[in-house]
């Protein structure tokens, strides 16, 4: 059956406007396209998904890698349709809905604050829920909220299952009104957001009888569940004994996480964890990120982090001292306008080197740099940051506007769309 006269209308004209948008070297054009064709048809997202076999991924860390996993997991069985640059307001996905084939499955990223409205909107198969923490303040708001808004999302939504880090107390709250739920321990070790039991407002304990993992509320029992499959090292344990290693090209402890959670969400859709997994080591780079890039005879490998928890992990991957870093940072709407969330990074963990500051908030963070003991400089523009290193293999970190402009300086693609 075709799509309604109103909904094709529709469509037709958003890929005419992301035509232009891309041949006026605007992005991608996905997000105006989008744009266009829910003005001239508000339910294009409702009607567009119907018929998929729709799985989302949300939180505030690591969204577009695991779904980036969870597609390649997929496309095992079939084509996938998915918005793996990034596209994960309604707009985006709705472009990205309106050149896809029919009945094929979907994975899409969904951006945190919009995830109800997109369940809402899909009925999805299953939600993937990873973690939430401290992002963009200005427009995302206390974290707690959103764990709110997802339980009471799932609890309106029971043919929905629900694939939930048993690490985060938050997203275990808002799992825990869901029908079903496969419960997947990744070992998160960033903790300065779940403080409070989101339950009654207590105190939340980390490492009760010796078991580093484990967390309780002090007042009402709210715990860690019992996890149906957990990473053990480098190693995915179901809970019925079997072991899997998992072998990415993806770096560190965080891509082994995605990577988990991406193999429970495949497995509810019919994919064996085993061929999950061994389907996503063919992934190498994300939308730019782990990308390694000659600049000016300089090799440069590219790293994405946007907040405390995720700068946290980064700093982790950046190669160890003395090798120098530059570090870019902006502060536009993408970022959240505030960046006083740089006190929070734990930057003492780059001393010992050099590390070039750059980005419009590039003096923001040399502030934050000498009360962390790190040598630094500040240097406008990317390509002269890269060059004032005097290095010739380097690491270069950004946040999220910030690691496209150092993309566009690199000559390479950005993933941000008009």
């Amino acid at each position: 059956m075709g799509l309604p006269v109103r909904t094709r209308l529709a469509v037709m004209a958003g890929r005419a406007v992301s035509e232009a948008s891309r041949r006026a070297g605007r992005g991608q054009g996905s997000a105006v396209g989008g744009r266009v064709t829910l003005a001239l048809d508000p339910r294009a997202l409702d009607v567009l998904a119907a018929g998929h076999d729709v799985a989302l991924v949300s939180g505030t860390n690591g969204k577009t890698t695991t779904t980036r996993l969870l597609a390649a997991a997929l496309a095992t069985k079939a084509p996938v349709t998915t918005n793996s640059a990034g596209a994960n307001l309604v707009s985006g996905l709705v472009s990205t809905l309106s050149g896809s084939e029919p009945a094929t499955p979907v994975a899409f990223e969904v951006d945190e604050g919009l995830l109800p409205k997109v369940v809402d909107a899909t009925r999805p198969a299953v939600v993937t829920l990873l973690n939430l923490s401290r992002d963009q303040l200005d427009r995302i708001g206390e974290v707690r909220l959103h764990a709110e808004a997802w339980r009471r999302t799932l609890a309106a939504a029971p043919g929905v299952a629900a694939v939930a880090n048993i690490d985060d107390p938050l997203v275990v709250w808002a799992a825990g009104s869901a029908s079903t739920v496969t419960w997947v321990g990744t070992g998160q070790r960033w903790r300065s957001d779940a403080a409070a039991c989101p339950a009654c407002g207590g105190r939340v304990v980390w490492g009760a009888g010796g078991d580093e993992t484990a967390w309780s509320c002090t007042s009402c029992g709210f715990a860690r569940p019992e996890p149906d499959l957990w990473l053990e090292g480098d190693t995915l344990v179901l809970a019925g004994g079997r072991r899997i290693p998992v072998r990415l090209r993806l770096p560190g402890w965080c891509n082994l996480a995605n990577a988990a959670m991406a193999a429970a969400a495949a497995a509810r859709l019919g994919v064996d964890h085993g061929v999950a997994v061994e389907a996503m080591a063919e992934v190498g780079t994300v939308a730019g990120r782990y990308e390694v890039v000659d600049v000016d005879g300089v090799k440069v490998r590219l790293l994405l982090a946007k907040n405390p928890a995720g700068w946290a992990e980064t700093l982790e991957l950046i190669r160890p001292a003395p090798l120098p870093v530059v570090i870019g940072i902006n502060a536009r709407v993408a970022d959240g306008r505030d960046p006083s969330w740089l006190w929070d990074v734990p930057f003492e963990a780059l001393r010992g080197r050099l590390v070039i500051a750059t980005g419009e908030r590039g003096r923001d963070l040399a502030v934050r740099l000498r009360y962390a003991g790190v040598e630094h400089r500040f240097v406008a523009g990317y390509r002269q940051a890269v060059g004032a290193t005097g290095a010739t293999d380097i690491d270069v970190a950004a946040n999220y506007t910030s690691f496209q402009d150092a993309r566009t300086a690199f000559g390479r693609t950005g993933s941000t769309d008009a």
